[in-house]
Parts: C-alpha cells; structure tokens; sequence
C-alpha cells in the first residue's frame, strides 16, 4: 500500500500481487489523527497489507520541512499501531512524472487532479 499524507487528505494507492503496479484506491478525508490512523489501519486488514510506503516531501534540495516532518511523525505512529512494514520514500518527482503519464493519456486536468491526490 502507497500512501500520499497531506494535510487535507491522504491518497491510497494498492500494488498488484506481485508488486509491480500500484493502482489508486481512494482518497480519505482527513478529520483527526485518531480517524485517520483507524481508516488506514482498516485498509491494511480489509487488504491484507503486509507493506505500507509512505511517500515523504523531501524539499528540491535534499532538506526536510515541516511537511516532511509531519507526514515522518504519522509514518512512525503508524509504525506502532501495525505489524505490516511501514517505509518510506521520497517522493520529490514522483507528482511530476504521474502528471507527465496523465498529459500523454490526454486526461483532464480536472481528472489529473483526482488521480494524482490518490
């Protein structure tokens, strides 16, 4: 399981079998750390999870802000709550190429926006 932390929502995405592919799931709107924490917990048992790959904002040059902090903390929360592998990942270009997949399949900026928050 992939997962996008923001501030307003949290973008779930789900590998293949084999782990090849990770396809969007959904989006959960953020409410409180608590709800937040028990809908991803009840996607990591509904789908039998046994790694989950939070994405860290690593700033352009290598720091790490307030963002990469936060969304740090939660990946450590969730760290004690679950027995699946909790990694992370910098995911600086991963926005950039996604966008670039999405202009050559000619979707939507409206519809590229969905997709990229998952």
């Amino acid at each position: 399981m992939g997962l996008d932390v923001g501030e307003k929502t949290i973008g779930v995405a789900l590998s293949d079998e084999l782990g090849f592919t990770a396809q969007p799931l959904r989006t959960i709107k953020r409410k409180s750390i608590k709800k937040d924490y028990a809908e991803v917990l009840e996607l990591i048992s509904e789908y039998s999870v046994e790694e989950v790959v939070v994405g860290i904002p690593i700033n352009l040059d290598g720091t790490r802000g307030q963002s990469a902090l936060k969304v740090q903390a939660f990946a450590e929360g969730l760290r004690e709550q679950t027995k699946a592998r909790v990694s992370e990942w910098d995911e600086r270009f991963s926005t950039v190429a996604v966008t670039r997949v999405l202009i050559d399949a000619d979707l939507s900026r409206k519809k590229r926006k969905k997709v990229v928050d998952k």
